[in-house]
């Protein structure tokens, strides 16, 4: 690699650093999560991906603690453990590789219908234009495993967001920014609903309308998304 090269990558690193960064603190002032609870990657050009470190406060964090890991979960660059729920990140980069940011998070009302392991429906057109459709609950599985991480990968099939029982919401995007709107639509949604059925029963969106709209997010993400930040 020539220096060019080396400071082309230098810079991809120190991009996606930024965005991860921003994210991770916009999840965290939004409420989304308490204390050092939930996590965001980004994908870099180079194959490595970029993770918010286990156990660090949102607000004291900088980009020096966030750690790089190649596709195999270990560390390339930082002086930091990354989130333990790597498994879980590094799996939506294996099953989707259309995707450049993935946010881990624990808004209240989203998880209460994980709680529930009941789908948030896509009750307004919002819901199937950002995340593509029904938000569904996938098996629960053990925070951090193997297998919570292959569950939740498998599926989101083509959506944005899936719901962990018992757990809270994983959502992706093309960029660590773009998943954590993912997740600011589903937590206002899981309110929505939460709240109409309170009132009654709610109705639903017009299966054409869906199914329309459905179209427009699959040709938003098949021609936006990128797989790099």
């Amino acid at each position: 690699m020539n220096a060019q090269d080396r400071a082309a990558g230098s810079r991809a690193h120190q991009e996606v650093a930024r965005v991860v960064l921003e994210t991770a603190q916009a999840m965290y002032a939004k409420g989304l999560v308490e204390g050092t609870a939930g996590n965001v990657s980004g994908r870099v050009v180079d194959g490595t991906f970029c993770l918010t470190p286990s156990s660090l406060g949102y607000e004291a964090m900088q980009t020096s603690d966030l750690v790089f890991v190649d596709a195999g979960g270990g560390v390339v660059a930082g002086e930091g453990h990354p989130s333990s729920e790597k498994s879980l990140h590094l799996a939506c980069y294996r099953q989707w590789s259309e995707v450049g940011g993935v946010v881990h998070c624990h808004p209240l009302y989203a998880s209460m219908f994980a709680v529930a392991r009941q789908t948030i429906p896509a009750a307004i057109e919002e819901v199937v234009i950002y995340i593509g459709g029904d938000v569904e609950v996938c098996d629960y599985h053990l925070t951090g495993s193997d297998e919570l991480g292959e569950a939740v990968a498998a599926a989101l099939g083509r959506r944005s967001a899936v719901l962990m029982a018992n757990h809270g919401l994983v959502t992706v995007g093309r960029d660590p920014a773009d998943a954590l709107h993912a997740a600011l639509v589903v937590e206002r949604t899981a309110h929505i609903v939460w709240g109409a059925r309170l009132l009654g029963t709610p109705g639903s969106v017009p299966a054409k309308v869906n199914q329309d709209f459905a179209g427009v997010y699959r040709w938003v993400r098949e021609s936006s998304w990128g797989g790099e930040t």
